[in-house]
């Protein structure tokens, strides 16, 4: 799924620059490319290679031209590393057709040189206030890989057939020249939505992101939709608010996912692959869930299944949010699984929040596992062997994507906390009416709380001797600590 999209503008207060300096500084963050790797981006740009279904370099090969498809690319504003672009029709007879064009990142990355390399050493672009760090650079990112509007790209295109329910029947993948027509936005993609004004390539957007998320919840997959923090422009300076999604991003989302399972699915009927995975939560975890609903109110009739029940929930209410960010728990425990050669078990290959197999397969500009799930669904899907190159990366690619995805974790969440502590570093002191969302279970007096203006997510602390916390409730909570680089905010009980 996309981050966490942040910015401030020049108006900031030096402090949190200083403070987002040392941060990248701590944590190693590169300032630019290699001056090899930067070269090889440079001549890619210029003349991408032609790469046949196995991988390999096609010197007597053109590729085919699909830029007949009026292709649309669904991006937040101002997005210029564009991975996927799509269009939707009807299918003669019924049910639907999805293209689903992915940037073709190994046209533009020679396996083994110093690009390559440097993807592998960063592994996820890195997402910063005041600054991106990408994972490649950014004439291919922003320029010659991306899946810009008018410009034909070299892309990884899915066809994907859907029934009248929106159940996949049939899925292929094979590269092609594509030529995105327009860069639409979710705010933009909603509004003509609702006013009933998109013509059908778009209107089917809901239509069918509709379907598939009914067939989510009947597989029993879990969506929560628990509230982000987001850092936002208001009059000139920056503040946190609490981001509530759009329809049409859930929808946007159900392509990407239906691409993922289809990649899944690809990869296991081939034996080789690499899968996202997640293990069923375990035993007495429901249980415990059970008791908190019970704790805070939250209605959950023996018959409702726990996927069925996050569905009901308005993360607008105190006690359903509170519930929602204790059920974030059941989904910790992701990684990546890969085979070669036999594909793993059933139970193993799952991944339990989607209720099936799935990869990661949409956004190669911005993470380094889906080029190669693109170079393995292109083989299968063609019925060759996969590249070599692809097979000898394929083992250290687990390691290398959870060391990157930590990283990933660790800067969103370090920059959250660097801008919350910038907004209140001045109001030490101050009294704040919270949420408490989440009590620590070895020590019920310590936990953490929700404000709701500025929006900011803080521990909280009482005396060892104190009261338990309230879970699901407001109270008024001081601010004892807020220094931008320092200490991050943290409360006690007012």
């Amino acid at each position: 799924m996309p981050r966490l999209h942040m910015h401030v503008t020049d108006a900031a207060e030096a402090p949190l620059r200083v403070a987002l300096r040392e941060l990248r500084g701590k944590l190693e963050i590169p300032d630019h490319f290699p001056p090899t790797a930067q070269a090889e981006a440079d001549s890619a740009a210029r003349a991408p290679r032609i790469l046949a279904a196995d991988g390999a370099v096609a010197t007597e090969h053109t590729l085919e031209d699909a830029t007949e498809l009026p292709l649309f690319t669904l991006d937040p504003p101002g997005s210029l590393d564009l991975d996927q672009a799509m269009f939707l029709s009807r299918r003669p007879g019924g049910g639907y057709r999805v293209h689903y064009a992915i940037a073709d990142v190994a046209s533009f990355v020679t396996p083994g040189g110093a690009l390559d390399a440097e993807a592998h050493h960063r592994v996820t672009t890195l997402y910063f206030p005041d600054e991106r760090v990408p994972l490649h650079p950014h004439v291919l990112s922003e320029g010659a890989a991306s899946l810009l509007p008018d410009r034909d790209r070299p892309a990884v295109l899915w066809q994907l057939d859907l029934d009248a329910d929106g159940a996949l029947t049939a899925a292929s993948v094979r590269r092609a020249l594509v030529r995105s027509r327009a860069r639409l936005d979710y705010a933009g993609v909603q509004r003509i939505l609702d006013d009933g004004t998109a013509e059908e390539p778009l209107a089917l957007l809901r239509e069918i992101g509709l379907l598939r998320e009914k067939l989510e919840t009947d597989r029993g997959a879990i969506s929560l939709n628990v509230p982000e923090q987001e850092i936002v422009e208001r009059d000139g300076c920056y503040t946190l608010e609490y981001r509530a999604p759009l329809p049409a991003y859930g929808w946007n989302a159900q392509i990407s996912l239906l691409t993922g399972m289809a990649a899944a699915e690809l990869m296991l009927a081939s034996g080789t692959g690499i899968l996202r995975t997640l293990p069923t939560a375990p035993d007495g975890s429901v249980a415990r869930l059970r008791l908190t609903a019970r704790a805070l109110g939250v209605d959950w009739p023996h018959h409702t299944s726990y996927a069925a029940l996050i569905r009901t929930l308005n993360p607008r209410r105190p006690a359903h949010a509170a519930f929602l960010q204790e059920c974030t728990a059941l989904l910790r425990g992701a990684g990546y699984t890969v085979f070669d050669g036999t594909a793993p078990r059933a139970t193993e290959a799952v991944h339990a929040a989607v209720a099936a197999p799935y990869a990661h397969a949409t956004a190669p500009l911005r993470r380094l596992a889906d080029r190669y799930t693109s170079e393995l669904c292109l083989a299968a899907s063609a019925g060759v062997e996969p590249a070599e190159w692809v097979r000898t990366a394929l083992p250290g690619l687990p390691r290398e994507m959870e060391t990157g995805t930590q990283r990933a974790n660790l800067v969103e969440r370090s920059c959250v906390d660097l801008v919350e502590a910038a907004l209140l570093r001045d109001r030490v002191g101050e009294v704040f009416e919270a949420l408490v969302v989440e009590i620590e279970e070895k020590d019920p007096t310590h936990g953490t709380v929700h404000l709701d203006d500025p929006a900011v997510i803080g521990t909280v602390e009482a005396a060892p001797e104190g009261p338990a916390l309230p879970l699901g409730r407001r109270i008024p909570v001081r601010l004892a600590e807020a220094e931008p680089g320092r200490h991050p905010v943290r409360f006690t009980p007012a």
